[in-house]
C-alpha cells in the first residue's frame, strides 16, 4: 500500500484543528502543521495555535519551531515538511495528517518544489509583499515581463510556483514542468460551513483571543512589528492602534472584518482544487470512512 498523506484544509475558524486532532487519535498518527503564522514561537494567542493541551494529545510538527526573526519559505518548508512525512511513512506510519489554512504552504507539501539557486532574500520578501498588496495577477505580470513562456509550463493559480518562477527567471534558473513526484499519495478533504455560522465563529474566536490577551501579546512584539511574519490580520490592526490610527474598539472590528475577508480568499482559494472532497466538520464519521476507502 501507498503510504497516504491526508490534507485537512478550510479557512480560518472552520474546525480544522479539532478535526485533525480525533483523526490522528483515529488513525495513529501524527500532524503536520502548514499553518504559515503557527510556525512562530512568539505568536500565540492571534494564531489560534492548538492548546497546550491539544499538544500534548497528539505530536504536531511545525508549531513553534521558528522565531519571526527567521526567513522561513514555503521552499523551506516544503523540504522539511518531506522529510517529516517520509519519516512517520518509514516508521511504520500508513497515513499522516496535514493541517492548515494557508494556501501556499498546502500547494508546497502535496506538490513539492524543484531545485533553484539559494534565494535572494530581499527579493522574495518583495515577492511576498507584492503578492499580499497586489494578488495574484501582480505575480504572473511581473513572470510574463521576465519569462513569458514559463507561464505556460506552472500552474498559474499558485503563487509560491510563480514566484520561484520569477525567483529562477531574475537568478538565471530553470523551471520544471508541475508534475510533482511524491512517494506518497495526498488525499485533501476540504472543510465548509454556511457563511453566517463560520463568521459567527470568526466574531467570537476574536473576542476571546481579545479575552485572552491578544492585545498584550501584540505589545512584547512591537519591536518586531515591520517582520513580514507579523504582517497579518490580529497583528496589523493592534499595530496601528499602537501608533493611533485608530481606538482599541475599532481594532478589533477591524481584526474581525478582516478575519471574514481572509476567510472568504481562502475559501476562493479552496475551491479552485478538483480534487478536493468537502464535508462539515462535524460530520466525522463520513469522513474517516471516505480516507478508509481511498487509501491506496
Amino acid at each position: 500500500m501507498m503510504p497516504t498523506l491526508v490534507v485537512i484544509m478550510g479557512p480560518t475558524a472552520v474546525g480544522k484543528t479539532k478535526l485533525a486532532i480525533h483523526l490522528a487519535q483515529h488513525f495513529g498518527t501524527q500532524i503536520i502543521s502548514a499553518d504559515s503564522r503557527q510556525f512562530y514561537k512568539e505568536m500565540n494567542i492571534g494564531t489560534a495555535k492548538p492548546t497546550e493541551n491539544e499538544l500534548k494529545l497528539v505530536k504536531h510538527h511545525f508549531v513553534n519551531n521558528r522565531s519571526v526573526e527567521d526567513y522561513y519559505s514555503a521552499g523551506d518548508f516544503a523540504k522539511e515538511a518531506k522529510i517529516v512525512v517520509n519519516s512517520l511513512f518509514q516508521s511504520g506510519h500508513n497515513i499522516s495528517i496535514a493541517v492548515g489554512g494557508s494556501g501556499l504552504y498546502l500547494k508546497a507539501i502535496c506538490e513539492g518544489i524543484d531545485e533553484m539557486p539559494a534565494a535572494d532574500l530581499s527579493l522574495r520578501n518583495e515577492l511576498i509583499t507584492l503578492f499580499q498588496q497586489n494578488g495574484l495577477q501582480a505575480l504572473i505580470d511581473r513572470l510574463k515581463s521576465l519569462n513569458p513562456e514559463a507561464l505556460t509550463r506552472i500552474d498559474n493559480n499558485n503563487p509560491q510556483r510563480l514566484m520561484r518562477a520569477i525567483e529562477l527567471a531574475t537568478q538565471g534558473g530553470i523551471i520544471k514542468n508541475d508534475k510533482p513526484n511524491l512517494p506518497y499519495h495526498v488525499l485533501k478533504i476540504g472543510l465548509e460551513r454556511n457563511r453566517d455560522d463560520l463568521y459567527n465563529r470568526i466574531n467570537q474566536r476574536v473576542d476571546v483571543m481579545m479575552e485572552d490577551g491578544l492585545f498584550n501579546e501584540v505589545v512584547s512584539l512591537a519591536p518586531y512589528k515591520e517582520l513580514n511574519a507579523l504582517q497579518t490580520v490580529g497583528y496589523k490592526e493592534i499595530f496601528e492602534h499602537l501608533e493611533g490610527q485608530h481606538n482599541l474598539d475599532r481594532a478589533v472590528e477591524l481584526i474581525k472584518q478582516h478575519s471574514r475577508n481572509y476567510a472568504k480568499k481562502q475559501i476562493t482559494w479552496f475551491r479552485k482544487e478538483t480534487d478536493v472532497k468537502w464535508f462539515s466538520p462535524e460530520n466525522e464519521i463520513d469522513i474517516v470512512s471516505y480516507i478508509q476507502k481511498n487509501i491506496m
